[in-house]
């Protein structure tokens, strides 16, 4: 664009230059013209960029649309209900697959009693997460069901299934707004009291008094400035605030700093209370908790039992672990 204004006002200065020695125009108006085609440079230049805004904005509606018009292939359910209490969990003969010749889970079989701890315990990559996916209909599996106290998850609302289910993972996504809004995902039906009580049972009651505006501070987006100890710790607030009924917590507490982690410690052992959970965990101190141990490998269950059995069983898989060390093997 700068060349061709320059071409451009060097054309119409040569143009002046020469009517003007042909006597057809004054000196002053050679100056009029090259004055007047600089002049408009600069408007030229703002409706070329508006041009460009313009069409940037089209391609994004039109991107926007095609989003809009793509629908789930997940179905809601026609509304069966569960009761808000501790649940049973039941996976029956499981198998997903994300892509049709690569399978992730292969005839995945678990039952939990309400209030069982089950511990699901794998090498990255082996299919745990993907399991907590399909308990929460982000994915439904080519074969096999899922049942929450004996009831099909796909023929609940996706809604209230979702409220049932309560997920804590390694990676915490947090909002750029305030702090009450990102602890409630924006339900304004929860009372600050509530919330203000629950900071105090997690321990953040002191990290509360730093901030400026109290629940009114807005967080900056992605959670920068909060420590990963901070951002892991208000995800367990979130999960409080929504009191669900079955908890995943999906490698909660590997970003913490063992000071952290103990402060964590009784807060896991209050939100654990009474309601079934899925704990997949690198830690030892993590699994002890549980009642159940799965060992998944490549999709595979290889073990499933009482977590004491097995651990008092010096063959099985899950008493190895224990001897050489969780961490050092699954990480």
């Amino acid at each position: 664009m700068l060349f061709l204004f320059t071409v451009g006002t060097a054309i119409a200065l040569a143009l002046g230059v020469y009517l003007y020695r042909s006597g057809t125009i004054t000196i002053g108006t050679v100056y009029l013209i090259f004055a007047y085609t600089t002049l408009l440079e600069r408007p030229i230049q703002q409706i070329t960029r508006q041009i460009e805004d313009l069409q940037q904005a089209t391609a994004g509606i039109a991107r926007i649309r095609t989003l809009f018009q793509v629908t789930s292939s997940i179905n809601d359910g026609k509304g069966t209900t569960v009761p808000s209490k501790s649940l049973s969990v039941e996976v029956q003969d499981v198998s997903f697959a994300y892509t049709e010749d690569v399978p992730v889970l292969q005839h995945i079989s678990l039952s939990l009693r309400p209030g069982e701890i089950l511990g699901l315990l794998g090498h990255t990559g082996s299919g745990k997460t993907t399991l907590t996916k399909l308990l929460v209909r982000l994915y439904d599996p080519q074969q096999g069901s899922i049942l929450l106290d004996g009831v099909d998850i796909r023929t609940m609302h996706l809604s209230e299934l979702r409220q049932h289910v309560g997920v804590v993972t390694q990676d915490v996504q947090l909002f750029h707004a305030s702090v009450r809004d990102n602890l409630t995902f924006f339900d304004a039906s929860i009372p600050d009291e509530r919330i203000l009580q629950t900071l105090n049972d997690i321990g953040l009651d002191s990290w509360y008094t730093t901030l400026s505006d109290g629940l009114d501070t807005r967080l900056a987006p992605g959670g920068n400035g909060l420590s990963a100890g901070e951002a892991q710790l208000l995800a367990f607030v979130r999960v409080f605030l929504k009191n669900p009924s079955l908890v995943i917590l999906d490698e909660a507490s590997s970003r913490l700093d063992p000071a952290t982690e103990r402060q964590l410690e009784h807060a896991i052992d209050k939100l654990l209370q009474g309601r079934t959970c899925i704990i997949i965990a690198h830690r030892l101190a993590t699994v002890q908790r549980a009642d159940t141990i799965m060992i998944v490998e490549d999709g595979i269950c290889r073990e499933y039992g009482s977590r004491t059995a097995l651990a008092q069983n010096s063959r099985s898989r899950f008493a190895q672990l224990l001897h050489i060390g969780l961490e050092e093997v699954l990480s």
